[in-house]
């Protein structure tokens, strides 16, 4: 089964299965690339307390998944150009900052 899934529901597929796994260490790559607005921010709800007292490794473009990580790296083309939290990461005013504010803008932050 599952050719018949959208790429959205395949993601929600995964996220459920995590969800019941409990993992120690969750490692999540564009959780969320493929869902809608609504749906992204049921999961994000849903993916703060999964990941809450366990080891996360998030890739994520969409920002707003990873505004509440105690931990943020910032990579363009391979390198680590930034670190922090996302309050240092903002108030540094570099990629992240700029990354951020473009996604706000655009209304993709929650």
């Amino acid at each position: 089964g599952g050719q018949n899934l959208s790429m959205g529901e395949r993601q929600l597929l995964c996220f459920a299965r995590a969800l019941v796994k409990d993992p120690e260490i969750l490692v999540l790559d564009e959780a969320t690339s493929s869902v809608d607005p609504a749906t992204e921010r049921r999961m994000q709800r849903s993916m703060q307390r999964l990941m809450a007292g366990r080891t996360a490794l998030v890739v994520a473009h969409r920002l707003s998944t990873v505004v509440h990580a105690d931990h943020i790296l910032v990579l363009e083309a391979g390198r680590l150009v930034e670190e922090g939290t996302h309050t240092q990461l903002l108030a540094r005013g570099g990629l992240y900052g700029t990354l951020y504010r473009l996604q706000f803008q655009a209304g993709e932050v929650a």
